[in-house]
């Protein structure tokens, strides 16, 4: 009879163990995710007939060597009176977005470039610059997945927030690497066969981006698909993805498109 009511005894106990309430916020402990550092989106408005422009492209070599193309992520935009839009017999890399965007900075001479949307800098500068703002770490990461099958690209572009509630906007841009074409050079010479390389072909969401909210905890999901002009060669197109605000470029990535 004693061993009897002991084990009643222990059902109960378990029983009531087993029942009791807990409230929601005592369940889950909310981890802040882990920072990542930050890229740098290093824009270079650059022309084929501005003599001093591969100095700048040679300084964007000089940057990359140092911390890789992924790290610092250059687009040339061809702009500018010193831009090209080419001719029947000669290749142009000069754009109406370019120029919109020439006009957009107030860009006053070539080389010239912005760096992180954080203002106007000569290429002499762009080392240092490079070196302060990756210091920092980013408040969001970005994913891109990416394919194409020759004549179009699309994919997906995930934002996770790491650091607080972000509002802003995303870009996205296409730039092509590796393509010959005319350029004027400092000795007062002409190549045309010159070896241009992230050269800005089209802004996929608009010249200014699409405005996103991102949330800390949370990824955000943004789908796109675009055509790519006859000329273009996919396997050497990139698809670069960048969060801005007022505060400048928060976070950028790039990827090639991989063929379905």
């Amino acid at each position: 009879m004693k061993r009897t009511l002991l084990y009643i005894i222990g059902a109960m106990l378990l029983f009531s163990a087993c029942s009791t309430q807990i409230d929601e916020d005592q369940r889950l402990t909310y981890v802040k995710p882990a920072a990542v550092g930050k890229n740098v989106l290093l824009v270079d408005f650059t022309g084929q007939r501005c003599i001093n422009c591969p100095k700048a492209s040679h300084e964007i070599e000089k940057i990359q060597k140092q911390y890789s193309a992924d790290t610092v992520i250059a687009v040339g935009m061809h702009s500018g009176p010193l831009g090209f839009r080419g001719n029947a017999k000669t290749v142009g890399l000069s754009t109406t977005t370019g120029d919109n965007y020439y006009r957009q900075w107030n860009i006053e001479y070539q080389p010239q470039g912005v760096i992180d949307y954080l203002g106007k800098s000569d290429y002499t500068a762009w080392a240092g610059i490079v070196h302060e703002q990756l210091k920092q770490t980013a408040p969001l990461n970005i994913k891109i997945d990416t394919k194409t099958n020759g004549t179009s690209g699309s994919g997906s572009v995930s934002l996770e927030g790491l650091d607080g509630n972000i509002q802003g906007k995303l870009q996205l841009w296409i730039v092509e690497d590796s393509i010959t074409a005319i350029q004027m050079m400092p000795d007062g010479t002409t190549n045309r066969n010159y070896l241009h390389m992230h050269v800005f072909r089209t802004a996929v969401n608009g010249e200014a981006g699409e405005a996103v909210n991102v949330k800390e905890g949370e990824t955000t999901t943004i789908n796109f698909s675009t055509d790519f002009a006859a000329t273009w060669v996919p396997r050497h197109l990139w698809l670069i993805a960048f969060v801005y605000n007022d505060r400048g470029v928060l976070q950028v990535k790039r990827s090639a498109f991989k063929t379905n």
